[in-house]
């Protein structure tokens, strides 16, 4: 998801002032009904889940909507939520089946049926919106319903299917309030989550109740909640220090990140690994700047990794060599095994050999306002101009806009944030390399989509490991993406909230009913 979601990793909780069993086993009885104030710079595209991809929107979506499946703190397989039981039918793993809960209710007080489900996934591939979920579920053919059966048909095996079913693209919604063929666009989410939406203004704040009809994997709702949209995280900084709110995360700046210990009493600090990952996209079309691949080697060779991490993130970040990030099935070395140094005159035979006229010109576009992004942009280009090898015009677009930009391939080059729908090395083929993938490149290599295919026939995913890597010495070689770095994760919250080590544990699923007050 962009800039959404596994990580099998080991988690470092650094904590200051009390244990964990301080902080998520003892929630204050007084403060009960009180708002926890959550504040983030991720942005919501849409409240309508056939609509969005990406990590603010989906973030919302874990906490208002059902889907099937999802997956338990940390979890590496996903466990039923709105489904009683999900299985694949036979071993060929084209036929999915989920039998659904009893007496789930949406907002309005109509149960929930099979009916619903296979409208929710019908309509997502129907509208097929461009910075919609649909090419998640490009190995789905049909849906069928039954009773409290549903039942999904598959255009070719697909052992990740699950893993798809649990994402904000799965997403349950009630098909007497969305229209079939088009995005709702009202300020409202009517689903069956552990949270209802009680109140939304776009770019400023969701308020979120505890849905006391809720059934399914969590144990037990939260407290009340408003998620808090701040315009950049300077904004989000200003707002932690001025005590607005309780909960700052996705994303502080680097500075003040790097910055914060441990040992302050006043707050509790959550540090984890991260499988977020950032690459720099180029389009590789044939009327595009960067469309031969050579092109794409020479800027291979010259961009420095360690000096972004470095400077522009404050160390922060880790250089990323790999399009499947380290901790994930199928991680490998293959750009750094390809360009292992930044090299200029490697960089300048490979524009010699292809005939093209230097500086090559293209535009960089990136998003204003979220997180480093400009900052990373400048960087990426004195790299790139340093050689006099190319000349790099700067571009900044509003969140939505930049989606529109690269999703309709007016972008030449860009760089996204990638978080892991799921904790699975697919979601890192398909969507960013496969042809027609979520990133839209216009790269396409049958050599590519086979090795995703393929690796989807696994039922033991780590079977899946050899294809992973075989696919990423293609896209080291062909260079439509090039792995900036990978994140972690860091929460903060004040010394009376507990539970926000849970908040996101990158399976995707984001968990305000994990907050309390102690």
């Amino acid at each position: 998801m962009r800039s959404v979601r596994m990580r099998i990793l080991a988690t470092l909780l650094v904590l200051a002032g009390v244990g964990v069993g301080g902080w998520q086993l003892l929630p204050s009885q007084e403060n009960t009904d009180r708002t926890i104030e959550v504040g983030t710079t991720d942005e919501v595209t849409s409240l309508d889940p056939a609509g969005a991809y990406d990590a603010g929107s989906w973030a919302l979506f874990s906490n208002v909507f059902q889907s099937l499946l999802t997956f338990e703190p940390g979890g590496a397989s996903p466990v039923p939520d709105a489904a009683r039981s999900c299985a694949f039918a036979g071993s060929d793993l084209t036929t999915y089946r989920c039998t659904l809960r009893t007496g789930l209710a949406f907002p309005s007080g109509r149960t929930m049926t099979a009916e619903d489900v296979k409208y929710s996934f019908d309509r997502v591939k129907a509208i097929k919106s461009d910075v919609g979920p649909s090419s998640l579920l490009s190995t789905l053919g049909s849906v069928d319903a039954d009773g409290l059966t549903v039942t999904f048909h598959l255009s070719s095996p697909d052992a990740t299917f699950p893993f798809k079913v649990a994402t904000g693209a799965g997403s349950i919604v009630d098909s007497h309030k969305y229209p079939k063929n088009s995005l709702r666009t009202d300020p409202g989410a009517d689903g069956t989550g552990p949270y209802e939406l009680t109140a939304y203004t776009k770019g400023k704040k969701a308020a979120l109740a505890p849905n006391t009809h809720y059934k399914g994997a969590v144990q037990k709702t939260g407290r009340p909640v408003d998620l808090l949209y701040y315009v950049d995280s300077d904004a989000l900084d200003k707002a932690w220090n001025a005590k607005k709110i309780d909960v700052a995360t996705r994303q502080l700046p680097p500075k003040v990140l790097s910055g914060l210990s441990a040992s302050d009493p006043n707050q509790r600090l959550s540090e984890s690994d991260s499988s977020e990952t950032r690459n720099l996209y180029l389009n590789t079309r044939a009327n595009a700047p960067l469309r031969d691949p050579r092109i794409r080697q020479a800027m291979a060779w010259l961009i420095d990794r360690e000096e972004l991490a470095a400077t522009v993130y404050e160390g922060t970040v880790d250089p990323l060599y790999s399009l499947i990030p380290t901790g994930i099935t199928g991680h490998t070395t293959s750009f750094f095994d390809a360009y292992p140094k930044q090299d200029s005159k490697k960089a300048k035979a490979l524009l010699t050999e292809a005939g093209v006229t230097t500086p090559v010109r293209f535009t960089y576009g990136y998003a204003k306002n979220r997180g480093s992004s400009e900052a990373e942009a400048q960087a990426i280009k004195k790299q790139l101009e340093a050689s006099g090898l190319f000349k790099v015009t700067l571009k900044g677009y509003g969140w939505t806009s930049f989606q529109e930009a690269w999703a309709t391939g007016k972008l030449d080059a860009y760089a996204v944030g990638w978080v892991a729908d799921y904790p699975d090395p697919d979601t890192f083929g398909a969507p960013l390399v496969g042809t027609r993938g979520t990133m839209n490149t216009g790269y396409s290599n049958k050599a590519v989509d086979q090795l995703i295919q393929a690796s989807q026939r696994y039922a033991d995913r780590g079977d899946a490991a050899s294809d992973f890597s075989t696919l990423q010495q293609d896209v080291a070689h062909d260079v439509p993406v090039i792995p900036l770095w990978q994140g972690k994760e860091y929460v903060l919250s004040t010394e009376d909230v507990g539970g926000s080590q849970y908040l996101d544990d990158g399976t995707g699923v984001f968990r305000l009913w994990s907050l309390n007050w102690i």
